[in-house]
């Protein structure tokens, strides 16, 4: 069984994002299980000086969460043409760690226009050595009400294609 933590970088009660992953979790392939990570906004701010005996728990948590998963999938909305502080904010919490090296990594999108924050995640991800995958997922959520977002994730084409990049994943996973 594949292990993927799939981690939302929205707050947000109704975020796409967050939906998104959600879904993802709920159409995994059969041999492929995702754990949605829901300790974002319990994150405290990254302190280097708390690391090590000090590091607090809900940093722990990450920390092992992200180790002990076979891969990690990330959906981040763009505030400012930047990534969301929260998610910048746990992706410090892993800088000194091995959890991200060569973690296998891959970006799922529920906006076409947050092309600034993915180049900047990018970015992040592979200065943090994370392995990301070429393979992405995106369905066009913007906009929408949670009712309707429901309705889009559950449509037969988003199904499968949810299933399909996670199999890819997989096997990007398997092969590394």
């Amino acid at each position: 069984m594949i292990e993927i933590l799939a981690i939302s970088g929205s707050l947000r009660a109704a975020s796409t994002n967050s939906a998104l992953v959600a879904a993802l979790a709920r159409n995994a392939p059969p041999g492929c299980h995702v754990t949605v990570y829901g300790g974002l906004g319990r994150l405290p701010i990254f302190n280097p000086d708390d690391e090590g005996e000090r590091t607090p728990q809900e940093a722990s948590v990450l920390i092992d969460a992200v180790t002990q998963a076979d891969g990690v999938i990330v959906s981040c909305p763009e505030y400012a043409h930047g990534v969301p502080g929260g998610l910048k904010n746990a992706l410090d919490w892993l800088v000194s760690r091995d959890a991200a090296v060569e973690k296998p990594a891959m970006l799922v999108h529920a906006s076409p226009r947050s092309l600034f924050a993915r180049a900047a995640l990018t970015e992040v991800m592979r200065t943090m050595s994370f392995a990301l995958c070429e393979d992405v997922l995106e369905i066009a959520l913007l906009g929408k009400k949670p009712p309707e977002v429901e309705n889009i994730l559950a449509e037969p084409e988003n199904r499968l294609a949810m299933r399909d990049v996670l199999s890819a994943f997989a096997g990007f996973i398997a092969d590394r």
